[in-house]
C-alpha cells in the first residue's frame, strides 16, 4: 500500500480520536488506538510512537490546519481538537442527505431530553438545514420524571464513557451509587431504562431513569464495551424485565371476538401466532365453553410486564396454559382484585 495512502488512513483515525468530547488520549493512546483501528479494519500494518508524533505535526500544517491543542490532564499531556466539531474530512452534503439528516436530528429531538442536547440546534445550523414543517412524529410522555437524563445518558453511550449513578428504589428512598458502563437505551410503556454493566462484576443491569438521581461521568476510567447484542434480550421477552436463569414459557391463550383484531395487528410478542386448523379444532373440543374468538401461543421468559400485559385485556383473553406458573399468577392476581373490591362493598 503506499505511504501516501497509509498515512490518509491514520489521519481518518486520529481525526476521530482528536474530536472526541469524552476521552483524552495522550501520545501513547493515540497510537494504542490507531493499531487497534488497524487491527479492526484488517489492515496489515502497525504504527509506532514517533510515527503518530509526526503526523499530528503534518495535520496541524496545511492544507489540513487541524486546531490541535496539547494540554495536561490527568496527569499526562494528551491531545484533542480545540473545535471537537472540527473534522479534516469534511465535505458539502448533497440535497438527499440534507434532507434526511433533518428529519433524523427533528425526530431525535422529539424525544424529552434529547431535545436538551446543547450542540443539537447547533450541529443543524453548522451543516446549514434549513427549518422544515414536522412531518413524522413520535409518542412521548411529557411528564416522566428525569426525562433530561436521556440526552446525557445517550451521550454517555454513544461515547463510551463509565459513570456513577446515585439511585433510588421504589420501596427504599435511600440513596445508592454504582460505577456502571451504560450500553442500551430502551424506552417500554412511555418510560425510558439504561441498561448497562456494573463495573464491580459486569453483571448486566437495568435502571428506570426516574429512579436515577444523578449521573457523574468517570472518564478516566476504562469503559469495557458489551459483549453481546442487548437487543436481543427484548426478542425472549415482554417489557424490559429479564431474568437470565427462566426459560422461555410456551403459553397457551384465547382471545374473544371483539379483541381478537387487536391482538391480530398488534401481537402482544413477536413469537405470537394463531393457531388453525386441525389444531384449532382440537381445542375447541377441549374449551366447548370458549364461543367464537381466536386461539394464540407465544414464546417468552415470565415477568411482571407479561402478566400485567395478559390482564390488561380483562375477561376477553384467557391463558388457557403455560410451561410454568402464569395462570396460577394471574388467577392469584385476579382474586386478590376481587378481594380488595369486596371490602369497598361492605
Amino acid at each position: 500500500m503506499p505511504t501516501n495512502k497509509n498515512a490518509l488512513i491514520r489521519y481518518k483515525y486520529l481525526d476521530i480520536l482528536l474530536s472526541d468530547r469524552h476521552h483524552y488520549y495522550d501520545i501513547n493512546d493515540l497510537t494504542e488506538k490507531v493499531n487497534e483501528m488497524l487491527e479492526r479494519d484488517e489492515l496489515n500494518m502497525s504504527v509506532v510512537r514517533r510515527t503518530i508524533e509526526k503526523d499530528l505535526i503534518t495535520m496541524q500544517l496545511p492544507p489540513f490546519s487541524a486546531p490541535i491543542d496539547s494540554k495536561r490532564k490527568y496527569g499526562k499531556n494528551v491531545y484533542q481538537y480545540t473545535d471537537t466539531t472540527f473534522s479534516i474530512f469534511s465535505q458539502e452534503l448533497s440535497r438527499e442527505e440534507r434532507n434526511l439528516l433533518h428529519e433524523v436530528l427533528s425526530t431525535i429531538g422529539q424525544f424529552d431530553g434529547l431535545d436538551n442536547f446543547t450542540w443539537l440546534e447547533n450541529f443543524k445550523i453548522g451543516l446549514g438545514l434549513e427549518n422544515r414543517r414536522q412531518i413524522i412524529s413520535f409518542s412521548n410522555n411529557p411528564y416522566l420524571k428525569n426525562s433530561n437524563l436521556l440526552g446525557t445518558l445517550f451521550d454517555y453511550i454513544s461515547n463510551e464513557v463509565v459513570v456513577r449513578l446515585t439511585y433510588h428504589t421504589f420501596d427504599n428512598l435511600a440513596l445508592r451509587t454504582i460505577d456502571f458502563h451504560p450500553y442500551l437505551l430502551k424506552q417500554y410503556n412511555d418510560r425510558w431504562f439504561v441498561l448497562g454493566a456494573a463495573d464491580e462484576d459486569k453483571k448486566i443491569l437495568t435502571f428506570a431513569l426516574d429512579r436515577i438521581d444523578d449521573v457523574k461521568p468517570l472518564p478516566e476510567r476504562y469503559y469495557t464495551p458489551c459483549p453481546e447484542d442487548l437487543a436481543e434480550r427484548f426478542d425472549d421477552i415482554v417489557g424490559v424485565t429479564y431474568f437470565e436463569n427462566r426459560p422461555i414459557e410456551h403459553i397457551l391463550f384465547w382471545v374473544c371476538d371483539s379483541s381478537k383484531g387487536y391482538i391480530e395487528t398488534k401481537p402482544l410478542h413477536g413469537s405470537q401466532t394463531l393457531l388453525l386448523g386441525e389444531v384449532e379444532a382440537k381445542l375447541r373440543l377441549q374449551y366447548p365453553q370458549l364461543i367464537g374468538g381466536a386461539f394464540y401461543t407465544i414464546d417468552c421468559i415470565k415477568n411482571y410486564e407479561l402478566i400485567r400485559l395478559l390482564c390488561s385485556y380483562g375477561k376477553d383473553l384467557i391463558v388457557l396454559h403455560s410451561d410454568g406458573t402464569i395462570q396460577d399468577d394471574i388467577f392469584a392476581l385476579i382474586h386478590a382484585m376481587s378481594e380488595n373490591y369486596s371490602k369497598l362493598r361492605t
